[in-house]
């Protein structure tokens, strides 16, 4: 199994918090999809011997780009690509770009995934955030969307400044009566060189409250547990048969071809990553060269990537697969390292896996960094 991601450089505005490539100014859109298109031609021998089972397209925000450009796209894509028969095709989306007239094109192209940036209900943060939606567009979007789609995430950021827990109970809540079957949750992040970086350091906004945060996090677990959601990695949760194959895909290892201006790729042996300029990524591409750097893993990196993505999920860090893999000195170091984390409840072992509590879920990626190995 692989994936490809396509990622489209291209938003109405800057969100305060954002820190992906991306360009407010269309000018260069109709270049840019060319240039994907050439991108997918040119790597086309990386996944001759892979069939690809999910197409992402990410961002930035593709549901910018006309229905015509996305169906050109992925005509390049199953060209020059083995697709499986019934592959997950997810578009990225904010809620105020999708109008009736659009839903209804993508539900009739192969596009058979949304995932929503709703973020939040309310105003107030949605201003904060400096989204392009309101909170009536947000609702009146998933009351459309969920006409013409069945497969639908949402994302919603907790940990924002200000923002209560019954604030944060009633997003929820608000999310859980549109019948969404997955949603991801991201905890606020101040990223330097962003507008909320600069605004916090001001104090024109306070900053982020960790401890507020972790206690947001335990309450949506609850809930969505409550509401038959299964939280299959640190920041999704989905009902059964509806679990991201785009995202379980990444967060067990398999490759992934990254297409487009600041796209990663992955083989299992190798990480790639295009450069982070519209112009030059362009500019590149019409002379039929991919723009794009590329390290070689060591042993060690792999290991500590497995263990940083395996923490993430239900099907945690497998034991025999640190041995097959990596030798049984990582192993024995592994084990080594988990022990204090194990006697603190933050890590349990259960058939031969090593899984992060629910006391631990908020804090696996510390956790994860404490089981690397250093070359």
């Amino acid at each position: 199994m692989s994936g490809i991601y396509i990622h489209i450089p291209f938003c109405k505005q800057a969100c305060h918090y954002c820190d992906f490539h991306f360009s407010t100014s269309l000018k260069k859109k109709d270049e840019l999809v060319v240039a994907l298109a050439k991108e997918l031609e040119l790597r086309k021998d990386e996944f001759r011997n892979q069939v690809v089972e999910t197409i992402y397209f990410g961002g930035g925000t593709p549901s910018l780009l006309s229905i015509e450009a996305l169906q050109m796209l992925l005509d390049v894509v199953y060209k020059n690509y083995k697709v499986s028969k019934n592959p997950e095709i997810t578009l990225e989306a904010n809620p105020d770009d999708l109008t009736e007239g659009k839903l209804i094109a993508f539900s009739q192209s192969p596009i058979n995934r949304l995932s929503i940036g709703i973020q939040s209900f309310f105003g107030d943060d949605l201003k904060l955030m400096n989204r392009a939606h309101n909170s009536e567009e947000a609702k009146r979007c998933l009351s459309m969307a969920t006409q013409c789609f069945d497969n639908i995430s949402i994302d919603l950021i907790y940990g924002i400044p200000g923002m209560s827990n019954e604030h944060w109970i009633q997003n929820i809540e608000t999310a859980l009566a549109f019948n969404i079957p997955h949603i991801s949750c991201y905890a606020l992040t101040v990223e330097p060189r962003t507008a909320l970086a600069s605004f916090i350091k001001k104090g024109i906004i306070k900053n982020v409250d960790d401890d507020l945060a972790q206690e947001q996090f335990h309450i949506i677990i609850d809930k969505l547990e409550a509401a038959g959601f299964i939280h299959y990695e640190l920041s999704n949760f989905g009902k059964p048969e509806y679990f991201s194959r785009n995202n379980s895909a990444y967060w067990q290892g398999k490759p992934y071809l990254g297409i487009g201006p600041s796209a990663h790729s992955f083989d299992g042996k190798h990480r790639g990553w295009n450069v982070r300029n519209n112009s030059k990524y362009i500019n590149s591409l019409e002379k039929n060269v991919v723009p794009i750097e590329i390290e070689t893993l060591s042993i060690t990196d792999k290991y500590n990537e497995y263990v940083m993505t395996g923490l993430r999920t239900v099907w945690g860090v497998n034991l025999e697969k640190v041995e097959q893999d990596f030798g049984n000195s990582y192993k024995t170091y592994l084990l080594e390292q988990s022990e204090k984390h194990i006697i603190e409840h933050l890590l349990y072992l259960e058939d031969g896996k090593l899984l992060v509590t629910k006391k631990g879920q908020f804090l696996s990626d510390g956790i994860a960094s404490d089981l690397f190995k250093i070359d």
